[in-house]
C-alpha cells in the first residue's frame, strides 16, 4: 500500500497552490502594466526580470545554510511566503517603474527565503525512499496553482480591461490564503541521521526540537562543504542539463516567430502547464520505484528532442511539443531534488538544497544569456539546436558517471 505523505508536505504543496495562483496573476499583466500604463521602455522589463532571478539564486543558497545553522526551517518559509503575498497589492500603488522593480524584488526575495528551506523541510519531513513521490506531489500542486492563476488572469483581462491595478489587488487575496496556511506550519523533530540522507521525523511540537548532540557533531564533523563525492556528482550533471534549459519565455518566443498569435501561445504554454502538473506526481512515484537516474536520463533524452522539434517544426506541427516539454519536466524537477537530497546528512540538507539551486539559477540565467545571443545574431532555431545538443551531452554524462554515483552513495553509506 503506497505510504501516505505527511502533513507538513501536504500542507506545503497547498501553499505553493495559492502562491503560484497568485503570482501568475500578476505574471502575465506586469509587462502590460510597465509599457501600456506605466510608459516604461522594454529594455526595463529585461532589468528588472534579470535582477530578480539574480536575488532568487543568490538567496536560495543563502538561506539554505543559515537554517541549516539556525536549525529551523519555518521563520523562512513564512517570511518568503508573506513578502510574496507583499509584493502584489504593494504593485497596484506603482506609478513609476522603480517601484514595480521594488515590488518585483521583494517577490524574488520572498522566493529566494522560502524555497530551499520549504525543500529541505520536505525532504526531512519524509524517508529517502519515498523523496520522488514527496517533491512529485509538490510540483503538482505548485504548477496546479499556477494554471489557475494564468487562466483568472486572462478572464479577469477580458472582464477589467486596463484595469491593472485592481487585478494586482485581487491577486492578494489567495497570497493571503497561503500566509494563513504557513502559520499552520511547525518545525519538524530531528532524528539521528546515518549520513547518507535517509531519516524520518516526526511532526515536533509548538517549538522547534533541536536535533541530538550526536547528530549535530557528525555534521560538523564533515566541515563547510564536506558532501559526498555522489553528491557534486550529481550537482555537476544536473548543472550541465541546466546550461541546456534557457528560459521558457524562448519557447514562447519561437511560438510567435512561427506564426502563433496571442491567444494560441497562451494555449501552448497552459498545455505544458497541464501536463507538467498532471504528470509530476506520478512519475514522483515512480522514480522511487523504478530508479531516479532512469528517470531522469529518460527526461533529458525526451528534453533533447522537444527542443530539436523546435529548431526545425513549422507552426502548425509544434502543438505536440509544448505537452512533450511539460512531461519532460515531470520526469526531471522533483527527481532532481529527491537525487540531491538523498546524498547528504538531515542536518546539511538546507545547505546542499541551497548549494544545488544556486548552482543551477546562475547556470540557467548563463544558458538564457547565451540562447538570447545565439537568437539575435545567428537565428531563432539555434538556442534550441544548442539546448538538444548539450541535453543529448547530459545523457551520455549521466549514463556513464551514474553507477559511479550510486556506488559512491553506497560506500558513503556503509562506511
Amino acid at each position: 500500500m503506497p505510504q501516505q505523505l505527511p502533513k507538513p508536505v501536504r500542507n506545503l504543496g497547498w501553499i505553493s497552490f495559492f502562491t503560484d495562483f497568485a503570482s501568475e496573476m500578476v505574471y502575465p499583466v506586469v509587462p502590460l502594466f510597465l509599457v501600456s500604463a506605466l510608459g516604461a521602455p522594454v529594455a526595463v522589463l529585461g532589468l528588472i526580470e534579470g535582477v530578480a532571478e539574480a536575488i532568487v539564486s543568490v538567496m536560495k543558497g543563502l538561506s539554505g545554510w543559515h537554517s541549516d545553522k539556525a536549525g529551523k526551517r519555518v521563520p523562512y518559509i513564512r517570511a518568503g511566503y508573506g513578502l510574496a503575498a507583499l509584493s502584489k497589492p504593494l504593485m497596484a500603488l506603482a506609478y513609476a517603474w522603480p517601484m514595480v522593480f521594488l515590488s518585483r524584488a521583494l517577490d524574488r526575495l520572498g522566493k529566494g527565503l522560502r524555497t530551499t528551506a520549504r525543500d529541505a523541510m520536505i525532504a526531512d519531513a519524509v524517508d529517502c525512499k519515498i523523496a520522488g513521490r514527496a517533491f512529485g506531489f509538490h510540483r503538482m500542486m505548485d504548477t496546479g496553482g499556477a494554471i489557475v492563476g494564468v487562466l483568472v488572469a486572462l478572464l479577469l483581462l477580458k472582464l477589467l480591461p486596463g484595469e491593472y491595478r485592481l487585478i494586482f489587488l485581487i491577486a492578494g487575496l489567495p497570497g493571503l490564503a497561503a500566509i494563513w496556511l504557513s502559520f499552520r506550519l511547525r518545525e519538524l523533530r530531528w532524528a539521528d541521521d546515518p549520513g547518507d540522507g535517509c531519516s524520518t521525523v516526526d511532526s515536533g511540537p509548538e517549538q522547534a526540537t533541536q536535533p541530538s548532540v550526536e547528530a549535530t557533531a557528525q555534521a560538523k564533523s564533515v566541515g563547510t562543504l564536506g558532501f559526498s563525492s555522489a553528491y557534486w556528482l550529481t550537482l555537476g550533471l544536473l548543472m550541465l542539463f541546466a546550461f541546456a534549459n534557457s528560459s521558457d519565455t524562448l519557447l514562447l518566443l519561437r511560438a510567435r516567430n512561427l506564426g502563433w498569435d496571442d491567444t494560441q501561445v497562451i494555449v501552448g504554454y497552459l498545455l505544458f502547464n497541464l501536463t507538467y502538473a498532471l504528470s509530476a506526481y506520478p512519475l514522483g512515484i515512480l522514480s522511487d520505484r523504478m530508479g531516479r537516474w532512469r528517470m531522469l536520463i529518460s527526461g533529458w533524452v525526451l528534453y533533447a528532442a522537444v527542443y530539436f522539434g523546435f529548431s526545425v517544426s513549422d507552426g502548425g506541427s509544434i502543438w505536440w511539443l509544448f505537452p512533450l516539454y511539460g512531461l519532460s519536466m515531470g520526469l526531471t524537477e522533483g527527481v532532481g531534488k529527491a537525487l540531491i537530497s538523498g546524498h547528504v546528512p538531515v542536518l546539511r540538507k538546507g545547505t546542499a538544497l541551497g548549494m544545488f539551486h544556486m548552482s543551477l539559477g546562475f547556470t540557467a540565467l548563463a544558458s538564457s544569456v547565451v540562447a538570447g545571443l545565439l537568437w539575435d545574431h545567428v537565428s531563432p532555431s539555434a538556442p534550441f539546436r544548442l539546448g538538444g545538443t548539450v541535453a543529448l551531452a547530459a545523457v551520455v554524462a549521466g549514463l556513464i558517471l551514474a553507477p559511479r554515483i550510486a556506488k559512491a552513495g553506497k560506500a558513503g553509506r556503509e562506511g
